[in-house]
């Protein structure tokens, strides 16, 4: 059986500051590749270069990766300051109606990190610039030293709603995981369930509710040693499951909700 095909949202860089590149880390691909079982598709993230057609009907599946630039305030009712950090507004403009497109069809999305909270924003939901600002809540950025394996290390627990579609895939009602970002879920979109949460009640997990396909998006960064950790084996492998479905012409019965 053929491996179905994964576009991998891409982000926009400027190497030595002045060569303009489409780019995603290797550990995406790898994850793609080895765990999820499909062929790895990298894609410009720009509307001028591609269109949400397009991908749809060329690609099984997307992943929505992590990047550094943040969903635009514009996208979510907010005035945008110097707090709010790096945009990438063509990203913007292809992911958000591409995320909309793709849980309408029931096309298999897994969205992490920043694609966590595109997903929030392309239903409604907004956004904490600074997650870390916030009464009672901890630092979840990536630390400024160390190695990648210091930098990526599992720092926290997730407690999931028990019997929720998390829980189930996971076999655990509390998992632990990495934590590398500044931004966060303020108020939920439209049919968004958040269904784990970290220990200091920031959002870590959601799907949509009464979704025809899969959608499901984490806040922190599955992809790093995919194929060893448990936790993300799982995740991977069940977005693989239904990539491969949709490729076949299946269409996925409804995620069952909590």
């Amino acid at each position: 059986m053929p491996r179905p095909v994964i576009g991998i949202i891409g982000n926009y860089y400027l190497i030595n500051d002045q060569y303009p590149v489409h780019a995603a880390g290797r550990m995406n691909s790898a994850a793609i590749s080895q765990v999820a079982g499909g062929i790895p598709m990298l894609i410009p993230s720009d509307p001028d270069l591609v269109s949400v057609g397009e991908l749809l009907s060329h690609c099984d599946g997307f992943l929505l990766t992590g990047a550094r630039p943040n969903v635009h305030p514009d996208e979510y009712g907010v005035e945008p300051t110097e707090a709010h950090g790096e945009f990438d507004r063509a990203r913007d403009a292809l992911t958000l109606p591409l995320v909309r497109a793709a849980i309408d069809r029931g096309q298999p999305l897994l969205a992490v990190c920043r694609g966590f909270q595109e997903v929030n924003v392309a239903m409604g939901g907004t956004l904490h610039h600074e997650i870390r600002d916030l009464p009672g809540r901890d630092n979840h950025r990536m630390p400024p030293d160390g190695t990648l394996e210091e930098k990526f290390a599992l720092r926290h627990i997730v407690s999931l709603t028990p019997d929720g579609p998390f829980a189930r895939l996971m076999g655990a009602d509390e998992v632990l995981t990495n934590t590398l970002h500044g931004q966060g879920i303020d108020v939920a979109g439209d049919r968004i369930v958040i269904d784990g949460r970290a220990p200091d009640g920031t959002p870590e997990a959601i799907y949509i509710r009464d979704n025809p396909g899969f959608c499901m998006g984490v806040q922190w960064h599955p992809e790093w040693n995919a194929g060893n950790d448990p936790v993300s084996r799982a995740l991977f492998g069940a977005f693989g499951d239904a990539a491969r479905a949709w490729s076949a012409g299946e269409r996925p019965a409804r995620l069952k909700s909590a």
